[in-house]
Formats: structure tokens, C-alpha cells, sequence
């Protein structure tokens, strides 16, 4: 229960030590600030004052609900990332920190595209943060990473479809393996509908269906998400609660919700923490994994999510253990993977 102070009560069990998974984390996004800055050290490159000194960033929520000024932090952030080495670090370091925490198994979400000229296309792109994934998924400590391909709404639709097309080449099941589909950026920009072809062929490689959702948009935009994508996961989705039809939808097909309680906050989407409707979306019966959505520039991880979840919402160990379970059934975790760590959610609630 939640101390009228905030503070964490006496005895409560280390969230960094809960068997999770991380099913919401843009590989950009995922970066250390310390690496950002080398990077951009390293290559000449000049960063604002927000990803120095006065780091972490404060969104100002009239802006657009923020989303404009992070955009641009982001790109000025993915500017840093300018080769090979650059890419394997950012993966490593990702699965490192995931595993830090807890996360037996992380989806990182990538758009090959936006890498593509510095190492020869696409297909390039996609092999080293796949072949970086494997690779670091036999680290001792390292969550094992899947891998998300990502279309962006502010591309063509049948550039969707030529990522969806290069998913399924690498479409797997294990560590090192693209095992989604996604669909990302300003949901207020693209038709969702004209990106329905796209997730036809990822469904078809048997790549789990995750676009985003139900943040910058309403309602509406879940049920058009429904209807266009058929999504195993939506990214966010919070915004469901707006229309019980629609969230009776979600919770009815089974839909995970990817919630990213801090990113929700940064980008004005909720002014404070409390209205995250994070209890009112498990009350209904939906199925949620927490994510970090982008540490780097939101300035909080995974952990951080789960101890919002218990110091705010007042969610009791039993029911951070729930979303921890949650987040792995949601997953597209190797069958192993999965039984072992939920095994050891039962013995961190023994413990």
C-alpha cells in the first residue's frame, strides 16, 4: 500500500530484483545519456543544453503536449548514431540495463531506415542490431532481446510495407530474432487503414502485431487501431478509458497495453502522475506491461515504472507481480525464457 508520504514502505520487496519483461523501448530512445553525449563528442557534434546541464528534459505541455520539442531532441539525439559501433553499443547497452533490472527479455523497437545511410541500407541496419542482440543475449546479467521492426506515420504506407517485407525475412522466435511489427510516431499524422497491407504481412510471418495508439489520440484511435491492425499489443492505449465500448474491446480481444507511465506525464498527455488510468485499465480487466517508451530523453527506466505503479497507484506486490506476469505472457519470449522467469516472480513474492 502507498504511505501518505509517497515514500516506498518499510519491507517492501526491490522491484530491480522483479522477473519482468520490457515490451516498450525505442532503440534510440534507450540510449545513457553519458552515451549520447560521446557520441556526439566522438563525432563533432554539438547537443542542447537539455541533454547536458540542465538534463533531464521538462516538456512545457501547451506545446503540443510536448510532443514537438521531444521530437526534436530525439532527432537530434538519433544524429548521434553514426555507424556500426555506435548501433551494437546502443543494443548492449540496452540489454544490460534491461537485465540490471530485472527484465528477462526486452522487444527494443527499431527503424532500420533511419540508420540505413551510414551502413549500406536497410538490410544492413536491421542484420547488426539483430546479430548485436544475439550477441549480447549470451551475457551473463544481459536480458535477451527480440527485436520490433517500426514503420513510421510520417512516411509512405508502402514504405510500411518494405519494412513489413524485411521483418519477415528475419521473422524468429529466440533471442537475435524480429518477433514484431509496430507502427510509430505522431499518431495524428497517416490514416491508420492505409497501413493495414503492412501488418497483413507481418501477421502472415507470424510476427506479433504492436503499433501505437490511444496516447496523442483518443479513444477513437484504438478502435481505428483495432479495426486497421489487429494488434496483439497497442503501444500506450491508455486513452481506451475514455470510451468503455472501446476499452471493453481491447480487454475482450485479449489486447496487451504497453502503458509508459513517465512518458505519459513528460508529453502532457496526463498533468500528473495519479491520472495515469493505470488502475482503472487493470479494474477493467485489461492486460498491461509497463514500459520506459525512451529513458533517455524521459530520464526514467523500466524500474522506475514499476515503483510509480506501487508508490503512486498503490499497487501491492502481489499486483506488481501480476504486471510483471502480465508483461511476460505478452511477450514473445522463448517458451523457457518465460516459465523460468515467471517462476521467479512466484519466488520474489515468497521471498
Amino acid at each position: 500500500m502507498r504511505r501518505d508520504d509517497g515514500r516506498v514502505p518499510s519491507g517492501a520487496r526491490p522491484l530491480a530484483t522483479l522477473p519482468k519483461a520490457h515490451l516498450h523501448l525505442h532503440f534510440t530512445g534507450s540510449m545513457r545519456v553519458a552515451t549520447v553525449r560521446e557520441m556526439a563528442a566522438a563525432h563533432g557534434m554539438r547537443l542542447p543544453a537539455t541533454l547536458t546541464r540542465e538534463y533531464p528534459p521538462r516538456f512545457d505541455a501547451a506545446d503540443e503536449r510536448g510532443w514537438f520539442r521531444f521530437q526534436r531532441l530525439y532527432d537530434v539525439a538519433r544524429a548521434c548514431v553514426r555507424g556500426e559501433a555506435d548501433m551494437r553499443r546502443i543494443v548492449r547497452e540496452a540489454a544490460l540495463d534491461d537485465g540490471a533490472e530485472g527484465s528477462r527479455w526486452l522487444e527494443i523497437q527499431v527503424d532500420p531506415t533511419s540508420y540505413a545511410p551510414f551502413v549500406g541500407g536497410i538490410t544492413p541496419a536491421l542484420e547488426i542490431v539483430l546479430d548485436e542482440a544475439a550477441a549480447v543475449s549470451r551475457e551473463p546479467g544481459a536480458a535477451q532481446v527480440g527485436v520490433v521492426v517500426a514503420a513510421s506515420r510520417m512516411r509512405h504506407p508502402l514504405e510500411a510495407r518494405t519494412l513489413a517485407r524485411l521483418a519477415a525475412r528475419y521473422a524468429g522466435s529466440g533471442p537475435g530474432a524480429v518477433v514484431g511489427f509496430g507502427l510509430s510516431n505522431d499518431e495524428r499524422r497517416g490514416d491508420t487503414a492505409e497501413f493495414a497491407a503492412a501488418f497483413r504481412i507481418a501477421r502472415s510471418a507470424g510476427l506479433a502485431s504492436v503499433p501505437h495508439a490511444g496516447e496523442l489520440l483518443g479513444a477513437d484511435a484504438v478502435a481505428a487501431t483495432l479495426d486497421a491492425a489487429a494488434p496483439d499489443r497497442i503501444g500506450h492505449g491508455v486513452r481506451s478509458v475514455e470510451d468503455p465500448r472501446v476499452l471493453e474491446r481491447v480487454v475482450a480481444a485479449g489486447v496487451a497495453l504497453e502503458v509508459c507511465p513517465g512518458s505519459n506525464v513528460a508529453l502532457g498527455v496526463y498533468d500528473e502522475a495519479p491520472e495515469v488510468p493505470l488502475r482503472q485499465l487493470l479494474s477493467a480487466g485489461a492486460v498491461v506491461a509497463l514500459g520506459a517508451d525512451d529513458p533517455l530523453i524521459f530520464g526514467s527506466r523500466l524500474v522506475e515504472q514499476y515503483e510509480t505503479a506501487r508508490a503512486v497507484h498503490g499497487l501491492s506486490d502481489e499486483e506488481l507481480a501480476g504486471l510483471a506476469r502480465s508483461s511476460l505472457a505478452a511477450s514473445r519470449a522463448p517458451d523457457d525464457v518465460r516459465a523460468a522467469a515467471e517462476a521467479d516472480v512466484d519466488a520474489w513474492l515468497a521471498g
